[in-house]
């Protein structure tokens, strides 16, 4: 019999940076919950925070926003945060259309060898309503990062079998392009692994974040294992890990792979529409890495800790380390938390948390 989970998340205390805010192109929501309860670590548009720790220091790589492709951050103590004032991917491959190359939700991961690799997403060259996921490297934490020239990870943009003109490394099954990879090292393995969400709602952009009509486009969560650099493809397929259902709108993404104490897999994932107030940070585990996963309570919502769509949650390689973000009227902010998962009675899988900002 499973015994219960209970994850402490608390809200470190956090500062602001008063940074400028260069608006873009997304339209958000033109207030944030009143009061306010919890404070951001970067109070300014940084979406879709990523997370690793290089020796003594934190780094945080975030969405394009504020005049560079790659934003990045960096903390001593994962409390008080600073803007990296420089462009961590400043040239772009060949494959990405310059004119609105929209890049998305990178990740860092460092391999066996020392070197640095970060998967991003992307909108392509020949079908510019599409992302793929590229992959790029440094030798340095902070970059310059070189991307390769192919896509890295990319099913049928189009839905009309167009992937052969795109040649990506790894061909994902599914149809619509591919965002928000996201690497993982198996603890208890060492194996590598890359996850995706297969970008399906982009096939129909009717809605904010499409699939509105009776008739979805399925937006799984992929899992496909690596060689010991991050990069190189296993010769096995990828897997589904999970798919949306009616309830989580038009999409699921976003994922991020972490290990529990007990031995099961946690995959933390959001759902709905990113701009709207049913976005949120969702979870569900598995006792192998391949699945099934079954789904638990949801994390964070609108109205956690005064929180306005909180999501695009990511886990550092030590499980216990997270940051996330939160719409703020002016950008999503970054929120950085750490997670405290320890076992308690029962029988059912359940999630307790408590949101505390300042202690």
């Amino acid at each position: 019999m499973l015994s219960s989970i209970a994850l402490l998340v608390t809200i470190l205390p956090l500062g602001i940076w008063g940074l400028p805010f260069a608006p873009e192109q997304h339209k958000f929501f033109a207030k944030e919950v009143d009061p306010p309860k919890l404070t951001p670590s970067l109070d300014l548009d940084f979406p879709d925070p990523a997370i690793i720790k290089v020796r003594d220091l934190w780094y945080s790589f975030a969405t394009s926003s504020n005049g560079v492709h790659i934003q990045m951050a960096s903390s001593k103590d994962f409390k008080k945060w600073e803007i990296i004032r420089k462009d961590a991917l400043p040239q772009l491959p060949p494959w990405v259309d310059t004119e609105r190359p929209s890049v998305w939700a990178p990740d860092v991961i460092q391999n066996d060898g020392g070197t640095f690799v970060m998967y991003f997403s992307a909108t392509l060259r020949a079908h510019s309503a599409a992302h793929c996921i590229g992959l790029a490297t440094s030798i340095s934490i902070t970059g310059p990062f070189t991307p390769l020239d192919r896509p890295y990870i990319c099913p049928d943009p189009t839905g009309t079998n167009s992937l052969t003109t795109i040649n990506p490394i790894i061909a994902s099954p599914g149809r619509g392009g591919a965002i928000d990879a996201s690497g993982f090292r198996d603890p208890s393995t060492g194996t590598r692994y890359v996850l995706w969400k297969v970008d399906g709602n982009s096939l129909t952009p009717s809605g904010t974040c499409g699939n509105a009509g009776q008739t979805k486009v399925p937006t799984p969560l992929m899992l496909a294992r690596l060689g010991a650099d991050g990069i190189t493809p296993h010769s096995s397929a990828p897997v589904v890990l999970l798919d949306r259902t009616d309830n989580d709108g038009p999409l699921i993404e976003a994922p991020s792979l972490t290990r529990l104490p007990d031995g099961r897999y946690a995959l933390f994932f959001s759902s709905n529409c990113w701009n709207s107030a049913n976005y949120d940070v969702a979870w569900a585990t598995s006792h192998s890495i391949s699945g099934p996963f079954v789904r638990q309570d949801a994390v964070m919502r609108t109205g956690t800790g005064g929180l306005m769509a909180p999501g695009g949650a990511s886990v550092a390689s030590d499980g216990t380390h997270v940051v996330f973000h939160a719409n703020r009227g002016k950008g999503r902010a970054m929120y950085a938390t750490t997670l405290d998962a320890s076992l308690g009675g029962g029988s059912r899988l359940g999630l307790r948390m408590n949101l505390v900002d300042g202690v």
